[in-house]
């Protein structure tokens, strides 16, 4: 049985709206598992938060339980300043905070999320591979290649290079086929062609403080 009263609101009942709330967002990005509890205490010190729940159904002892799980895992979205920054580390469910660079495209996607939700839509998780993010072919012909998407529409647009040469040709591949690839996992003999690898890119419209 879900209980709601288990878990947090979605959205900080301080404020209608998302766009209606005074100050500056931030990111927050939680330890493991941490993004209910850090709902509650934001709901507490009645700072403005923003926790996508979706429902999830999870077998646990043999029967099925219908739970309230986040969107973003890991991952939460509070309103305020400084000091509401330092609140939220002080309670020692964080990582690290995001700053937000673009707010007004921030609350625009939010409140598309928000209304979704509102609306009972059925959400799923997409990460989709932005413009300058390193990436990994899952599937098909081409799995297990790697490299740099130079434009993304439709399908994703990667650069395959032959550093003698100093060229390189474009591939084509849909989205679902990629996954993102971290710095650390890639190594690639010099004397075979390969995908550009450029420096790690971390989430466009962020900056990690």
């Amino acid at each position: 049985m879900l209980r709601v009263e288990e878990n947090p609101p979605v959205q900080s009942p301080a404020v209608e709206d998302l766009a209606s709330a005074q100050g500056q967002w931030w990111v927050a990005h939680t330890r493991s598992r941490c993004e209910k509890a850090l709902a509650w205490d934001l709901l507490k010190r009645g700072i403005v938060y923003f926790l996508p729940l979706v429902e999830r159904v999870r077998m646990s002892g043999g029967r099925k339980r219908r739970l309230l799980l986040p969107l973003f895992p890991s991952y939460l979205f509070f309103c305020g300043n400084s000091d509401t920054r330092y609140i939220a580390m002080t309670t020692n469910r964080l990582h690290q905070t995001l700053e937000v660079a673009d707010e007004a495209k921030l609350l625009r996607e939010l409140g598309a999320i928000k209304q979704a939700l509102d609306g009972k839509a059925e959400l799923d998780l997409y990460q989709l591979p932005p413009v300058g993010s390193r990436c990994r072919v899952t599937a098909g012909p081409f799995m297990g290649l790697e490299g740099i998407v130079v434009a993304r529409n439709s399908k994703a647009r990667m650069v395959l290079e032959v550093s003698m040469l100093g060229q390189g040709a474009a591939l084509e591949i849909d989205n679902d086929l990629l996954e993102s690839v971290d710095s650390f996992e890639i190594e690639q003999p010099e004397d075979t062609p390969k995908f550009i690898l450029p420096q790690q890119v971390y989430a466009p419209g962020y900056a990690s403080l």
